[in-house]
């Protein structure tokens, strides 16, 4: 009887402990759905765009840059997450039985962060390279915010009761109920209810890998640069995601007797180590330009139309040819000189100028651009 009367109090302790399972996955407004899945997935985007627009600010860019480049990166990400993800368990959308539609049904879950963060980040170089910008500096900021939002995003998985570990009686095993049809979700054992909850592993893991960055990004800036905060990120993720796969017993395709995500962890962490060690050799060879082409300081001159009338404010030349602008502006033609209007940037280019700046190009010097 004592013996009995433990084992059921422990068994109540447990139920008690465990993570309980979210009754519903949605909200429904009207005919429409909204997925708890795609609003963890969106909460993790908009956390970081804002903290890298902060910390690109912070090095001197401009504002709103990342939100420009924001919008390709998450278009391009989530067709690449989703790509990977049909790709590697085709089984599950292609065959006898099965619905390809629902290949496109990203609400349902089912993103690879293996595609997502590859094609994600060619939208940024795309941005990036039409503006004259540096993808060392841009990763350099953006680096910390990923693993943030990838700790957000995972939540998603445990609203829709998925991606669950092996069965566990610890305190905080994560109850998991069969489908509303009674049939039993991928990776359940008949008479199991309490999982391992890799998704609350994963993103426990991803914040202390962000914090993890922050600080190494400030304790070793200089050194980190050209890619190599990304590289250090990169390769985290890969470490952490390696052992906690090894937890998932959702259907995976097997290769070697490896999960394939294993497999793909260990041949990206090894890729992102061969670029740490590349790019910590050529450092000072990488671009450090974080304004735009023609809002950088160093090349902008703000001159006179002629004579003494003084050029109206919100007007700046940027200067193309330094030397066809020394010689077209004392003849008084900026058109002559080789400029090229641009919009006044949002911060001031005023340093960085040299009073010889404002000598060769006629400006007075007492002018004060905007």
């Amino acid at each position: 009887m004592s013996s009995t009367a433990s084992e059921g109090a422990a068994e109540l302790g447990r139920a008690l402990a465990a993570i309980p399972s979210p009754q519903i996955n949605a909200i429904p407004i009207g005919p429409l759905q909204i997925h708890f899945y795609a609003l963890c997935i969106l909460a993790g985007v908009v956390v970081a765009v804002i903290w890298s627009e902060r910390r690109w600010a912070a090095m001197g860019g401009e504002k709103g840059t990342i939100m420009d480049m924001a919008v390709w990166a998450v278009i391009l990400g989530l067709i690449g997450g989703r790509l990977y993800h049909v790709i590697s368990d085709a089984q599950l959308y292609f065959g006898e039985g099965r619905e390809p539609i629902r290949a496109l049904y990203v609400w349902e879950g089912g993103l690879g962060i293996w595609g997502a963060v590859p094609l994600g980040a060619v939208g940024v170089w795309l941005v990036a390279r039409k503006r004259g910008l540096s993808m060392s500096k841009l990763s350099f900021a953006i680096a910390p915010t990923i693993p943030l939002a990838q700790a957000l995003g995972r939540w998603g998985n445990y609203f829709n009761q998925e991606l669950f570990g092996a069965p566990t009686d610890l305190p905080w095993a994560v109850e998991i109920t069969p489908y509303p049809e009674g049939h039993l979700r991928p990776g359940m054992e008949f008479g199991v209810t309490t999982y391992h909850p890799t998704f609350l592993y994963e993103s426990l893991w991803c914040v202390l890998l962000t914090v993890f960055l922050v600080w190494a990004g400030r304790r070793f800036e200089g050194s980190l640069q050209g890619g190599r905060l990304f590289a250090l990120y990169v390769m985290g993720y890969c470490a952490g995601r390696f052992w906690i796969e090894y937890l998932r017993v959702d259907p995976a395709n097997d290769f070697l007797g490896m999960r394939l995500n294993n497999w793909t962890s260990i041949v990206v962490f090894l890729g992102a180590l061969a670029y740490f060690v590349w790019a910590g050799r050529r450092i000072d060879s990488f671009s450090t330009a974080v304004v735009p082409h023609g809002h950088d300081a160093g090349t902008q001159v703000f001159g006179a139309t002629a004579g003494s009338e003084v050029s109206d404010d919100s007007t700046v030349y940027s200067a193309v040819d330094s030397e066809e602008s020394g010689s077209g502006t004392q003849n008084g033609s900026s058109e002559e000189a080789g400029t090229e209007y641009h919009p006044s940037p949002e911060r001031s280019s005023t340093e960085g100028s040299t009073a010889n700046d404002a000598g060769d190009t006629g400006t007075d010097s007492g002018a004060k651009p905007e």
